[in-house]
């Protein structure tokens, strides 16, 4: 029988209150969230902190909103909730494809954005697509609060930039005109974890690309883009000739075995607005990566 160290519980009921218990248990303590990711490295012995601190009733860490030009989505939001938003789905449609294909509606309806985030898994689906929208943390500490890029986040496998006494809070999205994005997965199991994933968020500028994002998980790729194939598309036409050029280009992917993994977000990477997908309606070129 599977049974977790011994630990203490605390229920935090503000974000305040949160970051001083956070202050007062140290580095040993972790924040629980949906938990299903968490709990069952607890029962493993893999993980064993000394506190949790449940962060479940701060209602003011769950929405999904757009403001300023942003799409701004608490961290306490729950996958179902991001995956039923419209707003998220018209203006980044990559989150609705990752959402789809994340484990099953129980999990769904209580993992959150953030706590999946924050376990820094490297075959995460989300990380993918935060990826490749050029997304930006906003970490709350004592006495304020500081900004970091997607990309900057996760620091190396179940690694984050967020230090002890420090709680993620927001994540925030730009939202663009022109641009379209997609999310597609290769796996053993309808909801498992990918074999291979990218993600892939483009911007145009009549037929050429004014911007390109690519994000890849579960292969090793550094920060979970692709930045080189991302320059070689910024400022090209948007044709399949380039598409596929693109994803032949290396993504700075950790040690490969033999073989090779296709994962290609083939359609409606363009969907999102009409005027975006005047150019190529689908996104067809192949993310060739090498396997970690």
């Amino acid at each position: 029988m599977q049974v977790p160290a011994q630990v203490e519980y605390e229920k935090a009921t503000s974000v305040d209150h949160a970051l001083a218990l956070l202050a007062r248990y140290g580095p040993a303590a972790r924040v629980l969230a949906g938990g299903h990711s968490l709990i069952p490295m607890m029962k493993l012995r893999l993980a064993q902190p000394e506190t949790l601190i449940d962060i479940n009733g701060l209602t003011e860490l769950a929405y999904l909103r757009v403001t300023d030009g942003e799409l701004l989505i608490g961290a306490l939001t729950r996958h179902a909730e991001l995956l039923a938003s419209a707003q998220a789905g018209e203006h980044c449609a990559i989150l609705h494809d990752a959402e789809k294909v994340i484990a099953d509606p129980v999990v769904r309806n209580w993992g959150t954005i953030g706590g999946s985030l924050c376990q820094a898994d490297p075959s995460e689906d989300l990380s993918a697509a935060f990826a490749a929208l050029k997304a930006t943390m906003v970490i709350c500490r004592p006495g304020g609060t500081r900004t970091v890029s997607a990309r900057e986040f996760h620091t190396g496998p179940y690694e984050t930039v967020v230090r002890p006494g420090e709680l993620l809070t927001e994540i925030r999205i730009p939202v663009r005109p022109d641009g379209g994005s997609a999310y597609e997965k290769v796996g053993r199991r309808v909801g498992d974890w990918p074999v291979s994933a990218a993600g892939v968020a483009l911007w145009l500028d009549g037929d050429s690309i004014a911007d390109a994002g690519i994000g890849l998980t579960a292969v090793g790729a550094r920060n979970f883009a692709a930045a080189e194939a991302e320059e070689f598309l910024r400022g090209a036409t948007a044709s399949e000739d380039n598409f596929a050029r693109a994803g032949q280009i290396p993504a700075g992917l950790g040690p490969a075995r033999p073989g090779r993994v296709q994962a290609a977000p083939r359609r409606r990477a363009l969907r999102a607005r009409p005027a975006a997908c005047a150019a190529p309606r689908a996104w067809r070129g192949h993310l060739t990566c090498r396997s970690p």
